[in-house]
């Protein structure tokens, strides 16, 4: 088992999607949070959920992490709510939007980050921001920037030690964003499971 905390983040606006995506039924999943959720369960000792607020029935409440800001949709917010629950420690993040990344991809992150502040996956000419290992020590940066109103994840990594690790497979890295891409991700994930 992995030994660092893994944080899904499902407090996004969902606004190209038109409902709330973390609740769109998943494969065998009553949503897509919760689908991944149990998905990287089996890899990770503790795995969290970052939200705006409790909308999920399937995860105990000490693993919930509400944040602090309800009104203002950012990235950077949540990660400073996330920060504060964990000291001095590396922490995988990843969307929930993006149920197709290999547990080999991730274990690939977290090799390349032990010199690093933050490491990111990247493929072909996109950078997954949200996909990666982000080191708690970068929370003054995240303090600094909130002060200055500045929420862009690029920025954060800019400002501190990284490393982007490439990746061949597009797909893998796939985020659910809207109607299409909801559908074209029911397809992949049925044709995964039924030719295991």
């Amino acid at each position: 088992m992995i030994d660092i905390p893994c944080v899904i983040l499902c407090g996004g606006k969902s606004s190209r999607m038109k409902e709330d995506k973390t609740l769109l039924p998943f494969f065998n999943s009553n949503s897509l949070a919760q689908f991944q959720y149990h998905r990287l369960k089996l890899y990770f000792q503790n795995i969290y959920i970052s939200s705006k607020n409790d909308k999920f029935d399937f995860i105990d409440k000490n693993y919930l992490i509400l944040d602090e800001n309800k009104e203002i949709f950012s990235p950077i917010l949540a990660l400073d709510t996330i920060f504060k629950k964990f000291f001095n420690q590396k922490i995988f993040i990843i969307t929930v939007d993006s149920p197709f990344v290999s547990i080999e991809s991730i274990r690939a992150l977290i090799e390349n980050s032990k010199d690093v502040d933050i490491c990111v996956a990247k493929t072909e000419d996109k950078v997954h921001n949200l996909c990666g290992i982000f080191d708690s020590n970068i929370s003054l940066t995240i303090k600094n920037m909130i002060n200055q109103d500045i929420h862009k994840i690029n920025y954060l990594i800019k400002q501190n030690k990284f490393k982007i690790i490439e990746f061949p497979n597009n797909d893998e890295f796939m985020n659910i964003n809207t109607p299409d891409d909801y559908k074209k991700s029911l397809i992949c994930i049925n044709k995964i499971y039924n030719s295991n």
